[in-house]
């Protein structure tokens, strides 16, 4: 209870703020109306929305919308609110300061500061007007806006045989999300044209049941074979753990449904398994590992699933959660040389330039949130996504396809 009264009482205060901020900026009267009545539609439409949202079906496309309606007009007001409130204790110790030195007794009129309180007011919108730009161009552009991103990575004792081995990555799909078909036949052509030997999927094929991807799977039977095959794992949204089942019966035959997924488009499943690729009397060891999470289901075995491989095997894993590679993988004795992970979508918000920066407010929850990083000789490749989740947009992370090419580094 006390939790719905807090949320209550910082949407009022949202509210209450902005609406002062349309009262100082126009007088019309049928310019306030009309925001107040825009407001309410929108907060009345996300409030029916998720008062009877099923947790026995999920997230749907009517419960995506109101999230992206809910974030359009909350995340510029909360802009509004910071600008506003900020320039309300600014006065506030104006008056104080103003009050007890005696100076503003002949001019008690000034006190209301109402031409800066215009100006701050009109800074306020212009600023909140970017995220919300931001927002609305991640609904309908940013979350099909896929990027090819490359990297070369070198070893010392990566076999002779696969130098210059190329493998394309991509993860989390999350069909049940997916609303514009020939955006997604667009990344598979994308995916298509990478040239890649090896294919490799890191997990979350659904947002919750295996009949979501019965719409896409004639799509991604479009993805063209691979010389060494395409592979994957589950994710945590694979697993059916976020809605509420009639019985266990239904959650394990879901389970076994999204498990059967894998195989209609020809995707080979390592499930805490692994397979060796072999190239020239060479070889190294895909490892497969189901879900591992710091914070979430902890079904991956590393042990398992590594059990025939040796130590000096050149070893790849796909697992699906990056913390699995902070609390458990780089620091294993069989030194695993190359993680490809997803899980994060980098927030699906974020700014990223090059060189330069590289900020999402989900690096404050993992260390490893997007793109390269390597310690003690071992490398972790976070995939910013395939699909979107909960919200349905992305804002300056963009949806990923990754492609690594394995090189020798040679010996001086």
């Amino acid at each position: 209870m006390m939790r719905w009264i807090v949320v209550i009482f910082i949407v009022v205060l949202i509210e209450f703020y902005a609406f002062q901020a349309i009262r100082t900026l126009t007088k019309n009267s049928f310019a306030q109306l009309l925001y107040m009545g825009i407001t309410i539609i929108v907060l009345g439409y996300v409030i029916y929305t998720f008062a009877n949202y099923d947790r026995s079906v999920g997230p749907t496309k009517y419960s995506l919308r109101a999230t992206a309606l809910f974030l359009l007009s909350f995340v510029p007001k909360l802009v509004l609110v910071l600008f506003m409130f900020g320039e309300d204790i600014l006065r506030v110790g104006v008056l104080g300061y103003t009050f007890v030195t005696d100076t503003l007794f002949d001019r008690p009129s000034s006190a209301t500061f109402p031409e800066r309180r215009k100006f701050v007011s009109q800074l306020a919108l212009g600023v909140a007007a970017i995220p919300f730009v931001g927002l609305l161009h991640g609904v309908f552009k940013g979350k099909y806006n896929f990027k090819v991103l490359s990297h070369t990575l070198y070893f010392d004792d990566l076999p002779e045989a696969f130098e210059g081995f190329r493998l394309t990555q991509i993860s989390d799909i999350h069909s049940g999300s997916f609303d514009e078909a020939e955006k997604i036949e667009y990344a598979i052509d994308l995916i298509n044209k990478q040239e890649s030997d090896v294919l490799f999927f890191t997990g979350d094929i659904v947002n919750t049941s295996a009949s979501e991807m019965n719409p896409w799977i004639d799509t991604f039977n479009k993805i063209k074979e691979y010389p060494y095959g395409k592979h994957s794992v589950l994710g945590n949204h694979d697993y059916g753990e976020y809605v509420t089942w009639e019985s266990e019966a239904a959650k394990e035959a879901n389970f076994k449904a999204i498990k059967e997924v894998h195989s209609k488009i020809d995707f080979n499943l390592l499930l805490n398994d692994c397979k060796f690729i072999e190239k020239d009397g060479s070889r190294i060891a895909i490892i497969g590992v189901e879900n591992w999470g710091h914070n979430f289901k902890k079904a991956g075995d590393l042990k398992k699933a590594s059990q025939n491989v040796g130590e000096d095997d050149f070893k790849i894993l796909l697992s699906h959660d990056p913390s699995h590679w902070e609390y458990e993988v780089k620091g294993d004795q069989k030194h695993y040389h190359l993680t490809l992970s997803g899980h994060t979508h980098g927030f699906q918000f974020g700014i990223e330039i090059p060189g330069f920066l590289k900020w999402s407010p989900v690096q404050y929850v993992y260390k490893h949130w997007a793109g390269l990083y390597k310690e003690a000789g071992q490398y972790l490749h976070v995939n910013r996504g395939f699909g979107f989740h909960a919200y349905p947009g992305r804002v300056g992370i963009w949806p990923e396809i990754t492609v690594i090419e394995l090189r020798k580094k040679a010996v001086s």
